[in-house]
């Protein structure tokens, strides 16, 4: 076993873990945040993203130990402390941006990756963000709806706090 100590959505934590095992086993089956969703297990589908100091990364391609020291944000730590939902998430049940859910954590941890980078992403970058994360269900249109619906709530809302 290897100790490991990261920072899991804005908490120092420990963990023993093998040497090969994935971000994705280490999140769901050690620390039992089950949200990141294991999906394909060969990073074709993007279900399992999650953010590593804020780049999207699809978690069962990364070993555990790759995130030693690092920051790890699952869609468990999306929300505010007090419950209060990230504008991405919002986002997507205000568009309907999701059917089966399944996709649904990938997709909004890729889009909240997006905009951290680019606050205004035109709808090209948006779909170019969102193509490494399948959803079988909404034909994307409503997915992508939903990440400029976020966009706009991200601006609004930086608007408020600098004036």
């Amino acid at each position: 076993m290897t100790p490991i100590h990261l920072k899991l959505n804005g908490r120092a934590i420990s963990a023993d873990t093998e040497p090969a095992t994935l971000l994705v086993d280490l999140l769901r089956d050690t620390l039992g945040l089950t949200g990141t969703h294991q999906g394909c297990d060969t990073a074709q589908c993007g279900a399992c993203t999650v953010l590593l100091d804020g780049q999207a990364v699809k978690a069962c391609s990364v070993l555990a130990v790759q995130a030693q020291g690092r920051s790890v944000t699952t869609i468990e730590g999306l929300a505010q402390p007090d419950g209060t939902l990230h504008a991405v998430q919002e986002a997507f049940i205000a568009c309907h941006g999701l059917q089966c859910g399944f996709c649904t954590p990938g997709m909004i941890m890729a889009a909240t990756a997006l905009l951290n980078e680019n606050s205004t992403p035109t709808e090209a970058q948006i779909v170019d963000a969102l193509e490494g994360n399948l959803c079988r269900c909404t034909g994307y249109v409503n997915i992508v709806a939903a990440v400029k619906q976020a966009a706009a709530a991200l601006v609004q809302s930086n608007v408020k706090e600098t004036a």
